[in-house]
């Protein structure tokens, strides 16, 4: 294991990362994915939570597209970074954390956007979200928050042991 990981920090990809520009531009790229993520989840959050209330429910579907795109930029980005350190970020406890919760908020958003795509033409029919609408998107928020914060732990405490 320790000869895959050492071939993966000095392949010419992750020199390029190094070196060459890639770092700024996959830190930029994972950035504006966590912002897409977690910004449309914030406002699909809120008009399920009831605000916005001029905005139907069923055209939250047309968000989940532009939250999927940003989620696997962030994995081809993020892959990227972890590319340069890869021993050091599997060292890192906060790293396997974030990690972690990544997976877990990827499933629970997966499980709540069908929730959206399956229920939304019956919340506007009533007027309102399901109660288990309320929860899976309270979940899935409060699990997206968690994943930026251990990215930005991953970044400060990390670098006591990514040296």
């Amino acid at each position: 294991m320790r000869d895959l990981l050492s071939w993966l920090a000095t392949s010419p990809y992750a020199t390029w990362v190094n070196e060459g520009g890639g770092w700024p531009i996959a830190l930029t790229i994972h950035a504006f994915g966590m912002a897409i993520v977690v910004g449309f989840m914030v406002v699909i959050s809120l008009r399920l939570m009831g605000l916005f209330r001029t905005i139907p429910y069923s055209t939250l579907n047309y968000l989940l597209p532009f939250i999927w795109v940003a989620i696997v930029a962030q994995f081809i980005s993020g892959f990227t970074l972890w590319m340069t350190k890869p021993a050091a970020y599997l060292a890192d406890g906060m790293f396997e954390v974030k990690f972690t919760l990544v997976i877990v908020a990827c499933i629970v958003m997966a499980y709540f956007h069908g929730t959206i795509r399956r229920e939304a033409a019956g919340w506007d029919a009533a007027g309102k979200v399901s109660p288990r609408g309320v929860k899976l998107v309270g979940a899935t928020c409060l699990l997206w928050i968690a994943v930026t914060i251990g990215g930005r732990l991953t970044a400060y405490l990390g670098s006591l042991y990514l040296q």
